[in-house]
């Protein structure tokens, strides 16, 4: 996606620009809406990650957030 990116802004300003400046900046436009949309994709969780419930290694905040949560009784 990146390279497509790239090559849109490469191809706006450097051929299209000649014929439609409307268009090159039409492309670059589209160009710069490509990575945001890219991250999002690449970081979506699925309904089955429960990222949330991992625990973090750390024995007494993994304690705490068990009580937080319901998971275990308080002492």
């Amino acid at each position: 996606m990146m390279g497509c990116c790239i090559a849109l802004f490469v191809l706006a300003w450097g051929v299209v620009r000649l014929w439609s400046i409307p268009v090159a900046v039409g492309m670059c436009v589209v160009a710069m809406v490509i990575p945001p949309v890219a991250a999002m994709v690449a970081n979506r969780r699925g309904p089955e990650d429960r990222w949330w419930d991992d625990p973090s290694g750390d024995p007494q905040s993994d304690e705490w957030w068990d009580e937080l949560d319901g998971k275990k009784r308080p002492r």
